[in-house]
C-alpha cells in the first residue's frame, strides 16, 4: 500500500482498501483463518465460474466466438524473477540480522538506559496484552494507517508542538534517571 493509498488521495480505491482489509479482519475475529481463506476462495470461485457461464451462454446466443473470458489473465506471466527473490530474501535477512543484533545488545545491557527503557515498553505491552489481543490491535493499526495521515496533514503545526513538548518533557525525566543511576551515563552521539 503506497502512501497516496493510504494518503487518500484516490479516495475510491483507499476505500476500497480500507473496506476490504477491515473487513477481512473483522472476518478474522469470528471465525478462523483457515474459514476466512476458503469463504474468500469460494466467493471468488463462485464469481469467476458465474462470469465464465454468463459469457459462454451470451456466445452462444449471439453466435459470436470470442473465446475464453479470462485468457489474457491466463496468458499474463506471473512467475517471480530469481532477482525478485534475491532482492526480497536480501532484505528480510539484512531485518532479521539488524533485529537480532539489536535484541543481543538489549537482554546483554550493552547500554543500561536502553535496557532499562526496553524493560519499561515490555511491561507497558504486558498491559496492553491484557485489554487487547493481536487481532484488535492490528485492526486499531490499520484503522490508524488510513486516518492519521489526514488527520496529521489537517493539524500539523498543532501537533508537531504537542510532540515536540512531550518529547523535551521525556528527554528530561531520562537526564534526570541518567543522572541518578551509575553507570548510566550516555555517550555523546
Amino acid at each position: 500500500m503506497g502512501g497516496g493509498l493510504v494518503q487518500q488521495r484516490n479516495v475510491k480505491q483507499s476505500g476500497a482498501v480500507f473496506s476490504s482489509v477491515l473487513l477481512l479482519l473483522f472476518s478474522l475475529t469470528q471465525f478462523s483463518v483457515v474459514s476466512v481463506g476458503a469463504y474468500l476462495a469460494l466467493a471468488a470461485l463462485s464469481a469467476t465460474i458465474s462470469f465464465r457461464i454468463y459469457k459462454s451462454v451470451l456466445q452462444a446466443v449471439q453466435k459470436t466466438d470470442e473465446g475464453h473470458p479470462f485468457k489474457a489473465y491466463l496468458e499474463m506471466e506471473i512467475a517471480l524473477s530469481q532477482d525478485q527473490i534475491s532482492k526480497y530474501a536480501d532484505k528480510i535477512l539484512l531485518y532479521t540480522n539488524t533485529c537480532m543484533k539489536e535484541l543481543r545488545r538489549l537482554f546483554l545491557v550493552q547500554d543500561l538506559v536502553d535496557s532499562l527503557k526496553f524493560a519499561v515498553l515490555m511491561w507497558l505491552l504486558t498491559y496492553v496484552g491484557a485489554l487487547f489481543n493481536g487481532l484488535t490491535l492490528l485492526i486499531l493499526a490499520v484503522i490508524s494507517m488510513f486516518t492519521m495521515p489526514v488527520v496529521y496533514e489537517k493539524h500539523q503545526a498543532q501537533i508537531d508542538q504537542y510532540v515536540g513538548l512531550i518529547r523535551t518533557q521525556v528527554n528530561s525525566v531520562v537526564g534526570k534517571i541518567q543522572a541518578k543511576i551509575p553507570g548510566a551515563k550516555r555517550k555523546e552521539e
